[in-house]
């Protein structure tokens, strides 16, 4: 029998609209994981889409939500902070704690992986996290990628280049670098209780190295920090792809499952 999908919407602590998935198992299950996205990406990313197919034949379910301005989530992306996708993923995990779900993990890609650090470090109540090339200074990667001339131009229109590598300029209020600043991650990642695995290829064009490096020194409880030789952001080569995906989902289902 195929898994059981619900699409529905939730509401933010600020009445915004998040559209969401959830993936059930033939049988149903009390597991499960919430997955967050990257930045201008969706939850039907091709990491969330290939880790619900693994998570769900191990009997764990799935639970994605596109980010406020993102997907088919309401709101204007330009408005998005790092502080309001927090809170949607704090609304994310009680919502399904609250429809039964006792074993819960958390797994965030990119800007998706802040978010989870930061949500994470405010909790007690999960199984497990799992970081893909996670930001933990946004601002910094933010400052080398547009460089001097360009948060000047980035203050002075509230518009970004598209980072993703599409030709039109973003529009994204500068007021998101300024919030930026008051959501590093390292410091919190001291007060996270999950135990914890980070993803990233030694090659990553977006995210430094040197933040997962850092992250992983800053955790104090069990970890495991997975580098990739040769590997970019996107995991764009096909082992690279699935050794990320089958790294992420064998942490996931080894402390959801024990």
């Amino acid at each position: 029998m195929p898994p059981v999908e619900e699409r529905f919407s939730f509401l933010d602590p600020h009445g915004h609209r998040v559209a969401a998935i959830l993936t059930i198992p033939n049988g149903g299950t009390d597991k499960i994981s919430i997955l967050c996205h990257g930045f201008l990406s969706s939850k039907t990313s091709s990491t969330n889409n290939a880790l619900t197919r693994a998570l769900v034949s191990q009997g764990i379910a799935t639970f994605r939500f596109d980010f406020f301005g993102q997907g088919e989530s309401e709101g204007p992306f330009d408005q998005i902070t790092v502080s309001m996708a927090v809170e949607q993923a704090h609304r994310a995990v009680d919502l399904m704690r609250d429809r039964g779900y006792r074993h819960i993990g958390l797994m965030g890609s990119s800007f998706g992986g802040l978010v989870s650090i930061l949500t994470a470090s405010q909790r007690t109540d999960l199984a497990c996290l799992a970081l893909k090339c996670p930001v933990v200074d946004f601002a910094e990667e933010l400052r080398l990628e547009f460089g001097d001339e360009g948060m000047t131009q980035w203050k002075a229109t509230d518009t970004i280049p598209n980072i993703m590598g599409g030709p039109d300029p973003i529009k994204l209020r500068y007021a998101f670098y300024e919030d930026c600043l008051h959501q590093i991650a390292y410091d919190p990642a001291r007060s996270i209780t999950a135990p914890t695995v980070i993803v990233q290829g030694d090659r990553d064009e977006h995210v430094p190295l040197h933040q997962s490096r850092q992250l992983y020194e800053a955790l104090r409880i069990k970890k495991h920090l997975e580098l990739l030789p040769g590997a970019d952001h996107q995991f764009t080569k096909g082992d690279d792809f699935k050794r990320m995906t089958n790294v992420i989902a064998d942490w996931l289902t080894s402390y959801l499952t024990e």
